[in-house]
């Protein structure tokens, strides 16, 4: 029996967000076709008039499906956390897209350049473009969202934490809110950090950044060191950004589904009058 299967029990129906596969998204600034999923949360279908938030995921086919994530069996249940953090109040009830990378593409796509060692890089900027140009104007029109850039946020982990906190940084007129879960900040001689004054010059966006203390020096320090760095350029720790260190977290889709609910908690987190202004 699966956790949701043996939930039903408890809960009505009504109180599940449920799962949307679009046609496959096409993209012009990517070349060829991007698949999408869409949860839409509990009581979407209930009030035709209500808006709501929307967090972009990387690597959208290890959110919601064993059957479709990258280590078999292993995925997020990303929709049965959000489920729960919507019931019990502690999140704004928010749609979420998972962005499924494009497998061998992936790495370059997610990095913002091209890397000595790997040779390989360096199209992050126009990813970060696809998703503000072509995949958030889709979503924006197929589904009842609140547009605005304080209502959209970025996430991922590893190299999608990455390529999360570029589209953060670099566009922060689109995405105000980012989750950026063990991020290979260590890419390109920590590259993102080199550059944080030339990224980091437009409206803050909210950051949540973590790294559990088995996954090596080089994403835990670099995660805290980036807190440190976005304190230091303006943001409130605590408000703006905030950095978790996981004790035993291990770089592993496991963990990431263990510990998702802090950086929703974070980001989304319910407010009086519909959520963060």
């Amino acid at each position: 029996m699966t956790p949701r299967a043996s939930l039903q029990t408890h809960f009505p129906a009504a109180e599940y967000g449920r799962l949307e596969y679009p046609e496959p998204f096409r993209s012009h600034l990517l070349g060829g076709a991007r698949r999408l999923v869409v949860y839409l949360p509990p009581g979407y279908d209930a009030d035709d008039a209500r808006r709501y938030p929307v967090l972009y995921m990387q690597d959208g086919q290890n959110l919601f499906d064993g059957r479709t994530s990258f280590v078999p069996g292993q995925h997020w249940h990303l929709n049965e956390t959000a489920d729960n953090l919507i019931r019990e109040g502690a999140v704004e009830p928010l749609i979420i897209v998972g962005v499924y990378n494009a497998g061998e593409r992936r790495i370059e796509e997610y990095t913002p350049s091209v890397d000595p060692t790997f040779k390989v890089g360096g199209r992050a900027d126009v990813y970060a473009r696809a998703l503000a140009e072509e995949v958030k104007p889709f979503v924006d029109g197929a589904y009842r969202t609140q547009p605005g850039r304080e209502h959209t946020g970025v996430g991922g982990s590893s190299l999608g934490g990455l390529v999360s906190l570029y589209a953060g940084l670099a566009r922060p007129e689109t995405f105000g809110r980012v989750i950026a879960m063990s991020p290979s900040l260590w890419w390109d001689n920590c590259w993102l950090l080199r550059n944080l004054d030339s990224l980091a010059r437009g409206p803050r966006p909210t950051v949540w950044l973590d790294a559990g203390t088995l996954e090596g020096a080089n994403t835990d320090c670099n995660a805290e060191a980036l807190r440190d760095a976005l304190a230091a350029r303006g943001h409130a720790p605590g408000r703006d950004v905030e950095f978790m260190r996981a004790e035993g977290g291990r770089h592993t889709e496991r963990d990431w589904a263990h510990r998702a609910h802090h950086g929703l908690r974070f980001t989304f987190p319910a407010r009086a009058g519909g959520g963060r202004a």
